[in-house]
């Protein structure tokens, strides 16, 4: 299922593709058979919590019945997909899945295939999916906690809460993120997508790719989704204006959609309230772009806006986001 979805419309890569094959020196290497671990969380549990050295984890191509759990670390953390590709999703050869729902445990959170709770991580080149499909209802394939947070040709794979994007700075670069519900939410992350293919599957009659949460007009969370595309995943018939760009989780959400390219998947209004009865949009911050596609027109709703000057990456992460983003892939 993963290859074929892995087949549609890609970004041409901003860096020379490479393969990454084989294990850098010094890495812990995760393999079916033959490696240092079997298994993704026993690599982990190997990790040093007090080192302040980098530490690398090599995952050799399969299929992972397992979730994984990060916990906080002194260092860098760099985990890397076997892929002969490393400039984007497509040619992802490591597939994490579980299929935990929030019916199944006690928080969102709880429920993620990959929770990574430490700050200065980068991630490359892996698929996570949470199976649960509809029925779980909120079932994270990822679940990004701290701050310093690179994610590099990842495959996001859901239904509802694909993504929770919910504190410190991040970002989602080359990469795929997929589900039907909310599946971009969280309270306090400044997160930044470039170069995201963002995939909307069929089934709800009406729902929102994001949920931003932010609880305050002093909370600096802001999602800005940068020169990406909004389609319907591959083999998914989805009605015309059956999406929204987003709907405010708490009346200050702050989400922007900008140089970003859309099908018609997504309504004329582009945004909408969270419910009927609580509709949270008196200080909300829904802005666009310079859109292109049949999604990107239309009377838009009347609590969002057009903005004339695009947000630069530092203005979102802060001037020095270059001293822990892979900047090869901007």
């Amino acid at each position: 299922m993963v290859k074929s979805i892995l087949s549609s419309a890609l970004f041409a890569a901003t860096a020379l593709a490479a393969s990454r094959t084989t294990a850098p020196s010094g890495s812990i290497t995760v393999a079916k058979s033959g490696g240092d671990y079997d298994t993704i969380s026993s690599a982990v549990a190997a990790l040093s919590t007090t080192t302040t050295d980098t530490q690398t984890i090599f995952i050799e191509a399969g299929e992972y019945e397992e979730q994984v759990l990060v916990p906080a670390l002194a260092g860098k953390l760099i985990i890397y997909g076997e892929t002969e590709d490393d400039t984007s999703y497509a040619d992802n050869t490591v597939n994490v899945t579980y299929g935990l729902g929030l019916a199944d445990v006690s928080s969102d959170d709880e429920t993620a295939t990959f929770r990574i709770h430490t700050s200065n991580a980068a991630i490359y080149n892996i698929n996570f999916i949470n199976s649960g499909g509809a029925s779980a209802k909120q079932a994270l394939a990822v679940s990004a906690y701290e701050t310093e947070q690179g994610f590099y040709g990842v495959g996001m794979y859901g239904y509802q809460d694909t993504l929770l994007a919910e504190t410190g700075n991040q970002v989602y670069l080359n990469s795929y993120i997929e589900g039907a519900i909310d599946f971009i939410f969280g309270q306090h992350a400044r997160a930044w997508f470039q170069n995201c293919d963002i995939r909307v599957v069929e089934g709800p009659s009406s729902a929102s790719i994001t949920a931003n949460g932010r609880s305050s007009e002093t909370d600096t969370s802001f999602y800005v989704i940068h020169k990406s595309t909004v389609a319907a995943a591959a083999g998914n018939d989805v009605a015309s204006g059956t999406y929204y760009l987003g709907r405010p989780w708490s009346e200050y959400a702050r989400v922007c959609f900008q140089e970003t390219s859309m099908t018609d998947v997504i309504n004329a209004l582009g945004w909408t309230e969270w419910s009927t009865s609580e509709p949270n949009t008196e200080y909300v911050t829904f802005e666009e772009y310079d859109n292109t596609g049949a999604g990107s027109e239309g009377t838009r709703a009347s609590f969002s806006s057009k903005i004339s000057t695009p947000y630069t990456i530092s203005t979102i992460l802060g001037s020095d986001y270059a001293d822990w983003v892979d900047t090869t892939y901007l």
